[in-house]
């Protein structure tokens, strides 16, 4: 969808970073989606980014665990659980408890709404350092429903990103906000419906 009508277009070489429930990407290198040999290409929720390894991974891998929406959540209710202070969730019960919650939390200075969503900013600058060191892309694009609310971060990514990433790949490589927003999937299965047709 990008490739066709969004901020990607144009470009030979891009990935996105969808991230809401989960974490995944679409990685087009020389003009060519990358899919896998079982088409699971782009599962970077099981990129690990900290060790040690933990048990509690082993269903949404390391990056998703923390960095995705539902990580977000996740997140926040393991630190709530623990906190003794007052905090701006007071009135949620931790089982009800949502990413968006958390970044409303955060707009109100909420210390733990704070620790999650640095943690998170970390996560997301480093995997796109691998992902830019790995495949050298004209373009990283985020989406997905985190993004969202977490798009006024993408400066504080693009930071991160620049200290972990290979320096020459980092420079030639912009890092945006879709242009689709939610309409990116829908977008992209129309695009792959009319190429097909067009094939036949």
């Amino acid at each position: 969808g990008e490739i066709w009508k969004g901020a990607a277009k144009d470009c030979t070489d891009a990935i996105f970073i969808s991230v809401g429930t989960g974490i995944g990407v679409g990685i087009l290198s020389g003009n060519q989606i990358l899919r896998g040999k079982s088409g699971i290409s782009g599962a970077v929720g099981w990129v690990a980014l900290e060790p040690p390894f933990k048990d509690k991974y082993k269903t949404c891998g390391n990056f998703e665990y923390y960095a995705s929406g539902n990580g977000i959540a996740r997140s926040a209710v393991e630190l709530l659980r623990d906190y003794e202070n007052e905090t701006a969730f007071k009135s949620i019960p931790l089982t009800q408890l949502t990413s968006y919650d958390v970044f409303r939390a955060y707009g109100e200075n909420d210390p733990v709404a704070i620790k999650v969503i640095d943690k998170a900013i970390l996560y997301w600058g480093m995997a796109v350092a691998n992902l830019v060191s790995i495949f050298n892309p004209e373009k990283v694009i985020f989406g997905g429903g985190v993004f969202g609310p977490a798009a006024r971060f993408i400066n504080r990514i693009k930071k991160e990103a620049e200290k972990w990433a290979q320096p020459l790949s980092i420079k030639e490589t912009s890092i945006e906000i879709s242009a689709l927003g939610g309409d990116a999937g829908l977008i992209g299965a129309g695009y792959l419906a009319i190429k097909s047709i067009k094939e036949k």
